[in-house]
């Protein structure tokens, strides 16, 4: 009998222990406003204290969670903000160039409009890549591609601006087998190669060769060029950043090299970029030796 008496006595210390901690969570529970988990009374026990810091775990683990999704909305939304008013240029000259038609040439005419579709082409092209770039790992197939080739093909498709600006192509010796995505790589180097064309000025070179060794083979696009401010060096592959030249005399998304720069990353490859203001800019491409292309993400 005593120590049943002192059994029960234990029990009702424990219920009033406890009762206090338990009736604030159903307040909280009932109530809802405000920041719950900060609301949460102080634990009295081991066993409370461990399912606290569990909440509280949890919690910060879907505010960071939320936070980057928001993250992720507020760049899609400043993208297409910007990408909008890029592709809304194109339309624009070219409304310009059929009002103003009258005594030119439907040749002058017609390639002066193919020269703003392929800018409104390279845009949209852009948009898709950029929202599919989170589902890489399902839309790669990693071959061994020949670098002279796809460059070639390249050339072809930029042909015209490279005739209308008089820029003046040096191909060097780039009979060279890289392993990687053809359809990816030549979004890359596209990227690279309309940036060169951008912002070269008419007469300019741009110049395409490769160099190999025991730990990489590497395509180098190198253009004379206005060259990017020392200061915007480190950053041409941020998101967004478009630097003085993209600011201030040619308008731009500053997605491009972001872009190159990230699917490069996935494939395994890496992009590297040298410059000298007012002489020349040189991209490079690499494409290292020892490497599991099928672990690639």
């Amino acid at each position: 009998m005593v120590s049943l008496i002192l059994f029960f006595f234990y029990l009702f210390g424990e219920y009033l222990f406890k009762k206090n901690y338990y009736t604030s969570v159903c307040e909280i529970l009932k109530n809802q406003k405000g920041d719950v988990i900060h609301r949460l009374p102080e634990p009295k026990t081991y066993e409370q204290n461990l399912y606290s810091q569990l909440l509280k775990n949890v919690y910060e683990e879907q505010g960071t969670k939320i936070e980057e999704l928001y993250n992720k909305k507020r760049d899609n939304l400043d993208f297409l903000t910007s990408w909008v008013h890029e592709v809304k240029t194109p339309i624009a000259v070219s409304r310009l160039i059929i009002e103003n038609s009258m005594g030119k040439s439907q040749e002058e005419i017609l390639n002066s409009l193919e020269e703003e579709i392929d800018k409104i082409d390279n845009f949209v092209e852009q948009a898709l890549y950029f929202s599919r770039i989170d589902a890489f790992a399902k839309d790669y197939f990693i071959t061994d591609v020949d670098l002279e080739r796809v460059i070639k093909e390249i050339i072809k498709k930029h042909a015209k601006i490279f005739i209308n600006k008089r820029i003046k192509i040096d191909i060097d010796d780039i009979s060279l087998d890289v392993t990687t995505d053809k359809k990816w790589f030549i979004f890359i180097v596209n990227q690279i190669i309309d940036n060169a064309l951008k912002y070269t000025n008419k007469g300019g070179m741009i110049k395409i060769s490769s160099k190999k060794n025991q730990k990489e083979k590497k395509l180098i696009i190198e253009d004379n060029g206005i060259g990017i401010r020392p200061e915007d060096l480190g950053r041409v592959f941020d998101k967004g950043f478009t630097g003085y030249n993209g600011r201030e005399k040619y308008k731009s998304t500053g997605m491009g090299l972001y872009l190159a720069k990230r699917l490069a990353r996935k494939l395994g490859h890496d992009i590297t970029l040298e410059s000298n203001y007012g002489e020349y800019t040189k991209v490079i491409i690499h494409f290292p030796n020892l490497l599991d292309y099928y672990n690639v993400c």
